[in-house]
This record gives structure tokens, C-alpha cells and sequence, in this order.
């Protein structure tokens, strides 16, 4: 029933239906191109970070600040800086045709002891499910990331929608 209301899962994980119907999804079309920012956001709550963050002002939350944020995909260039500024860490950046076989998902990532570029992890859905093999890419950390790092983990194209995590 909440999924019909709310289209959530009883466990209160956004669907990938309702993340579609969201301001911050860029659309099918535009994954074909370039890196692009995807903002998993529907919390109507006092947060703008990553409007604030952005430099190329693809972001915007405006007025009230209880907007949900909204994204000018022609504006993102996929730079990452949104991601680890989002307190609900909902932010991501997909690059979906990475190479010819791979997608590259940029997340959040608060956990330690940090990946390594090259290892092997498990590619998990929103509910921390394994879905695929993943291989990290990059660990962007520092003190500018509000000691949230960002990790770019590389895994099949047909999960570039599904991949929201890692584990190892």
C-alpha cells in the first residue's frame, strides 16, 4: 500500500519510479552523453548545500528552501562537488557509457576503512542488496568532502540505475 501511496517499498526506499518522477533525474536521453549529477532527493525539508556548491549552477533549490532540488543537465558537467556536500547522501554522479561494457557510479561513501582503487567489491541497490561486481576507480577524500568521501566504482551498464553502494 505505501508503495502506491508513497512509491516507496514498506522499508521506505524510494522506488526507481518515483526517483524517475523526481526533479534531480535527468532523464533517459541525457545519460547517453557526458557524467550527469542524480539527485535521489524527495525530502521536503530546509537543505540547499548543493545549490550553494555547485559551479556551474546546475542546482537549484530556490525559494522556499524546502524545495526539492531540480537539475539543468545542459549545466552539469558531472564534477562531483555536490556529492559529498548532501547531508542525506542521495547525491550521485553516473557516467553511464564509461567504456563499452561499463557504467562509472560516483557515491558517497562515510565508512571506514576506505576502498582502494582496483579492488573488487560487491555494487549494492538502495537496500545494501548485492547486485554485481564492482571495481573501485577513485577515492576522492579530503578535507574540502566534510570528511565524506566519494568513491567512483566502475560495474555493468544495465546497473548504472541500480548501484547506490558498495560493500566489502
Amino acid at each position: 500500500m505505501l508503495d502506491k501511496l508513497f512509491n516507496t517499498s514498506n522499508d521506505g526506499i524510494l522506488s526507481i519510479k518515483r526517483i524517475k518522477q523526481l526533479l534531480g533525474y535527468p532523464g533517459t536521453e541525457r545519460f547517453e552523453k557526458n557524467p550527469v549529477v542524480v539527485i535521489e532527493c524527495d525530502q521536503d525539508i530546509p537543505c540547499n548545500p548543493c545549490e550553494d556548491i555547485c559551479p556551474e549552477r546546475a542546482i537549484a533549490v530556490g525559494t522556499p528552501i524546502t524545495n526539492l532540488p531540480s537539475v539543468d543537465t545542459n549545466k552539469c558537467n558531472g564534477c562531483t562537488m555536490c556529492i559529498s556536500i548532501c547531508p542525506g547522501l542521495c547525491i550521485f554522479v553516473v557516467h553511464k557509457n564509461y567504456n563499452s561494457t561499463e557504467s562509472l557510479v560516483y557515491l558517497p561513501y562515510e565508512m571506514l576503512p576506505l576502498p582502494e582503487k582496483g579492488m573488487i567489491v560487491e555494487g549494492c541497490d538502495r537496500k545494501g542488496e548485492p547486485v554485481c561486481k564492482a571495481r573501485i576507480e577513485r577515492v576522492i577524500k579530503g578535507k574540502k568532502l566534510q570528511k565524506t568521501a566519494v568513491v567512483a566504482v566502475a560495474i555493468p551498464k544495465e546497473y548504472f540505475e541500480i548501484v547506490r553502494a558498495i560493500r566489502f
